[in-house]
């Protein structure tokens, strides 16, 4: 069983720190990603890898046991456990006259082990160990990262994910969150012994819209409106992520001013025919370059409003 280097993987010391592995992964994850390599079964494995290898160092337990234990950190426990209630048994049964002795030096050969096993206790076991040593395990997670833009987060679509040389077609529902996780039972790391195969967590990345901000399931806005409109109200088309709109602009509105448009933001994630709302923020603009009958107007209006 060949040795797999989590820290090699993501290029960092062992006493490197959270952040230091949070950072060295996003790093190659960015160059490694398959929409950027969608041809190279290389790069494929590698991203692989280093989903293993940032799902085992990013949680503290699953790090302390890997470095107790090495690659075989899942079943690390078990197998320390084999060698207390063997050297319990030796303790019990090994001096004894007149019994028979369950184990001697060379009853079994090194192939009756498990590699990774006879690296850690030595050669010779019970034939109970020896049984342990075919338990049946379910193989290794994988982690992965969906970026989606906030336009395509909005509706419920169809994407397609390689996984080792795999096609995996996957539904994703509108509404999902920006850090929100999902699991795919099954399409994880092969088991050991015919156990069941790992899952597949796919965390989703929503990125920043220039137009749009998101909270919760609202969406944030800004618009310019013209002087005269905020003065004397109006009627304007507003953008929103599924089309355009119109809002009524009341008169006298004051700059900064915030409109609730209900159900015109998110959809609520698996709750169909549920929305946010949009808040539009009103900028005001004022006019420049005005005419001189414009300003004389403005110098009218000056003198009524000081009256």
């Amino acid at each position: 069983m060949a040795y797999i280097d989590y820290y090699n993987i993501l290029g960092v010391s062992k006493n490197a720190s959270a952040d230091d592995i949070k950072k060295a992964y996003r790093q190659k994850a960015r160059k490694l990603h398959p929409d950027l390599n969608p041809n190279d079964k290389e790069a494929h494995r590698k991203f692989q890898q280093l989903n293993e290898a940032n799902e085992v160092l990013s949680d503290p337990e699953k790090r302390a046991k890997y470095d107790k234990y090495g690659e075989n950190w899942k079943h690390g426990e078990e197998y320390e456990k084999a060698q207390q209630q063997y050297q319990q048994q030796q303790h019990q049964w090994g001096g004894q006259q007149g019994e028979q002795t369950f184990y001697t030096e060379g009853d079994f050969s090194d192939t009756d082990f498990s590699e990774f096993f006879h690296s850690m206790f030595g050669g010779g076991f019970t034939q109970r160990e020896t049984r342990r040593t075919n338990r049946k395990y379910k193989g290794g997670d994988y982690q992965a990262e969906l970026r989606l833009s906030l336009r395509q987060a909005m509706y419920t679509h169809q994407q397609t994910l390689n996984l080792d040389g795999k096609n995996i077609r996957i539904t994703i529902p509108a509404g999902v969150t920006d850090g929100q996780k999902i699991k795919l039972a099954g399409y994880g790391q092969p088991g050991v012994n015919g156990g069941p195969n790992g899952d597949l967590y796919i965390t989703f990345v929503i990125e920043d819209d220039p137009e749009f901000k998101r909270l919760g399931n609202d969406l944030y806005t800004s618009v310019h409106v013209g002087l005269y409109t905020a003065v004397l109200g109006g009627e304007m088309t507003v953008n929103t992520l599924d089309g355009q709109v119109k809002m009524k602009v009341k008169p006298g509105t004051q700059p900064e001013a915030k409109v609730r448009l209900k159900g015109k933001g998110f959809p609520v994630y698996k709750k169909d025919d549920q929305f946010g709302d949009l808040i539009v923020t009103m900028k005001v603009e004022v006019p420049k370059n005005l005419s001189s009958k414009e300003q004389e107007l403005f110098v009218e209006l000056s003198k009524l409003n000081q009256r």
